[in-house]
């Protein structure tokens, strides 16, 4: 069973090569490629999740070389289940990606060059997930945002490499910042294995610790989009297609954050640094919330929304409780559903009316119904009306915090309430304009209704044309899972309370890696 932990990291890689020597031939093969891979990917990840879970860590030693001698990936209850969820939204979002190429007549270019780097983007993903050696960390973050690169500047067009330098320039200091921190351990404690990291770091001056421990968090901040080094992601993310964008927000910022845990549970526990985490948790939350309010994109807006929401992530993270952890670990998995699904259906909406400004839209509830409800339904679990999983998730948050106590905590509890509460605002006014309000001076022609929007001397625009069944059908398929969540919050609010547990006793992962049996 541990042999099957390389599988999600090398089976995206075996199939983006075969992509690439195939070229733009054999579209069908293309798109079947893609699609087994990622079925076995995440048929894969349930297995080891409920291996894991059964148990103990999983441990697979590549190359034949033990821990910590060789590098080892590790598949715990944490990696496994971030690893399931993640793997789903990918086969969704792959799907939407295929039926667009088709419904668009693009062959060559979505089959050639974007499939490929998507499929490198996974295998870093997942790399991430399982490593349980620093070094193997940076290479998975190096793997996952060559992937990203390209599909971010996809296509070519001004605002896309314009987007591109931004996000380039951030991941390029995040990895310099990785890289100072990985020599600074290495010639502080002789190894870059986290579990052997995590029984040295305790014998070594506080300063060095803490220097290293605070470097590292900067390099994930960054990657996660917390606050203050967050401001790149609404001028990133909303310029690339649909399916990147929504892989981009469903995953690579949790890459960040399952980072930021393994660091504070596994190599600095009780660290120092908790404090801080709350304060960057509160101004992360409410300054990407606020920012989320003032937009009129419908992408933007949901671009500051994810900053905004990762505070609450790093809440849980700095309570360093059972409670906390747990309420961290559910949220990871219900935010990567919801936001990816959110991005989706605006590619829809983005495919249907040609924009996705709320003062150009209008009247999409009657026109697009099938669109319409799509986008409510994970726009209210985002907000956390009862009883999605999106406040359950803020609910195991709320009670954890007032459970810890603490002027700070209730502070951060408040921030949350209010976050929610401005969230459910900002989708609402999304909802109001671009699907609720009702076309003005219709004029009916080539299958689009325009009507001009008294004082703004915009247009309102909605389309009457269909959309693919394969496109719906996937969106509709991550809206659905996220509401599953819901049914199943007894079992996933239970298992995440099991994962914090085995996160916090740390024994359990060190024995796995470095002693008893494998």
């Amino acid at each position: 069973m541990e042999g099957l932990a390389c599988v999600p990291v090398l089976a995206p890689l075996l199939a983006a090569g075969l992509k690439l020597a195939i070229g733009g031939r054999l579209r069908h093969l293309q798109a079947l490629i893609s699609l087994v891979t990622l079925g076995v990917s995440l048929a894969v990840s349930v297995a080891l999740l409920v291996a894991a879970d059964r148990g103990g860590p999983l441990v697979t030693e590549l190359g034949g070389w033990p821990a910590p001698i060789g590098i080892c990936l590790v598949a715990d209850r944490l990696s496994t289940l971030v690893l399931v969820a993640s793997s789903a939204v990918t086969f969704c979002v792959m799907v939407y990606s295929v039926a667009s190429a088709y419904a668009e007549q693009e062959h060559d270019a979505p089959m050639a060059i974007f499939h490929p780097a998507f499929l490198v983007m996974m295998a870093g993903v997942a790399d991430a997930f399982l490593s349980g050696d620093l070094f193997n960390l940076f290479v998975a973050f190096e793997l996952l945002l060559s992937g990203s690169y390209v599909l971010l500047t996809f296509g070519g067009t001004e605002s896309r490499i314009l987007a591109g330098a931004t996000y380039t320039l951030m991941a390029l200091a995040s990895s310099m910042l990785f890289l100072i921190a990985l020599a600074v351990a290495y010639a502080a404690t002789g190894t870059l294995s986290m579990a052997q990291l995590a029984e040295r770091f305790p014998a070594l001056p506080p300063q060095v610790a803490l220097l290293v421990e605070l470097t590292l968090l900067l390099a994930f901040a960054i990657k996660a989009a917390i606050f203050p080094v967050a401001m790149w992601l609404p001028d990133s993310y909303p310029t690339a297609p649909a399916p990147a964008t929504a892989v981009f927000a469903g995953l690579l910022t949790k890459v960040g954050v399952y980072s930021i845990i393994r660091l504070e549970a596994l190599l600095f526990p009780g660290g120092p640094v908790a404090t801080l985490l709350m304060l960057v948790g509160l101004a992360t939350l409410l300054i990407g919330v606020l920012g989320a309010v003032a937009q009129t994109d419908v992408k933007r807006m949901l671009s500051f929304t994810l900053v905004s929401h990762i505070g609450y992530m790093v809440f849980g993270v700095a309570l360093a409780t059972v409670a906390g952890l747990a309420g961290a670990v559910f949220y990871i998995v219900h935010h990567m559903t919801v936001q990816t699904s959110l991005f989706l259906v605006t590619g829809l909406i983005e495919r249907r009316t040609g924009t996705t400004s709320v003062n150009r839209l209008g009247g999409l509830a009657t026109a697009a119904p099938v669109v319409a409800v799509l986008f409510f339904v994970p726009a209210m679990n985002l907000a956390g009306i009862p009883p999605l999983s999106g406040f359950l998730g803020k609910l195991l948050l709320v009670q954890a915090g007032l459970a810890a106590g603490g002027p700070l905590a209730l502070t951060l509890v408040a921030g949350g309430l209010v976050t929610s509460l401005l969230t459910l605002y900002a989708v609402a006014k999304v909802w109001g304009k671009a699907f609720w309000r009702e076309p003005r001076e219709a004029v009916t022609g080539g299958g689009a209704v325009v009507e001009s929007e008294e004082g703004t001397g915009q247009e309102a625009v909605v389309t009457t044309a269909a959309m693919p069944v394969a496109l719906v059908g996937s969106t509709a398929a991550l809206v659905a899972l996220a509401l599953a969540y819901t049914v199943l919050a007894g079992p996933m609010s239970a298992f995440a309370e099991r994962t914090a547990g085995e996160l916090l006793a740390r024994r359990p992962y060190l024995t796995a890696v470095l002693g008893g049996p494998r």
